[in-house]
């Protein structure tokens, strides 16, 4: 049965979809231009991140190679930086530049950095409105009529998951800003190794720029659709 909310739904999702591929690609485009820059100081990913953290004293942090493309993280639990093999063995501006942003993060850990603490204690909520706003929104909509307080519960779902995008946005900035002034001041990057491990920083931070515009847009979707039916 034909449901016009249906098709503003996924005409939202397409066009949010399409800015989040066009970004991935530019960040999988601009680290490839910048992994054929090399550093001067022939320093590979690995030894970039090693030297970050000696330098603010954080000695229970292990640097460890993971696999994937762009698939580094820092883990929190286990206190390990995990850097994708272009970038635990890379000796070029992208690899500096991801590996210090990694650290960025166990700097944020070290420090106890208040977005980053409080991204930590949210995530077990937002793993549970995760997995269940993609069912009850599906519900939600066939049941808008009958059964409208489904749409306020899908509703409070979608904004426990907005906010966990909106809080990770200052905390990737930050990691980034760390990362950045450690490669210039330490020297691991200056001149054009540094405005490239820039330009590579800012678009990995335009894809949870993405992720958070395109959940905060939902969102609103969402609650006009909710107080819309409220008044009929």
């Amino acid at each position: 049965m034909y449901n016009p909310d249906y098709m503003i739904y996924y005409g939202i999702t397409m066009v949010m979809s399409l800015i989040g591929m066009f970004i991935s690609n530019r960040l999988q485009s601009k680290f490839k231009q910048y992994s054929q820059v090399g550093l001067r100081n022939g320093m590979s990913g690995k030894e970039i991140a090693e030297q970050m953290l000696r330098h603010y004293n954080i000695h229970d942090v292990r640097v460890l190679p993971a696999d994937g493309f762009l698939s580094d993280h820092y883990n929190p639990t286990d206190k390990t930086v995990n850097l994708s093999p272009d970038v635990y063995q890379g000796r070029s501006v992208a690899a500096a530049a991801v590996a210090a942003h990694e650290c960025g993060h166990a700097v944020q850990h070290d420090t106890a950095y208040s977005m980053l603490t409080l991204r930590s204690k949210i995530v077990p909520i937002v793993k549970v409105a995760s997995m269940a706003q993609q069912f009850l929104l599906m519900f939600a909509f066939m049941m808008a009529n009958t059964f409208p307080s489904l749409m306020l519960i899908t509703i409070i779902a979608f904004i426990i998951t907005t906010a966990f995008s909106i809080i990770t946005l200052p905390v990737e900035f930050d990691a980034s800003n760390r990362a950045l002034a450690w490669l210039d001041q330490s020297g691991s990057a200056r001149g054009e190794e540094y405005e490239g491990a820039k330009d590579a920083l800012k678009w990995a931070a335009m894809t949870y720029v993405s992720a958070a515009l395109s959940s905060l847009v939902m969102l609103i979707f969402l609650i006009l659709r909710y107080m819309g039916s409220s008044r009929d």
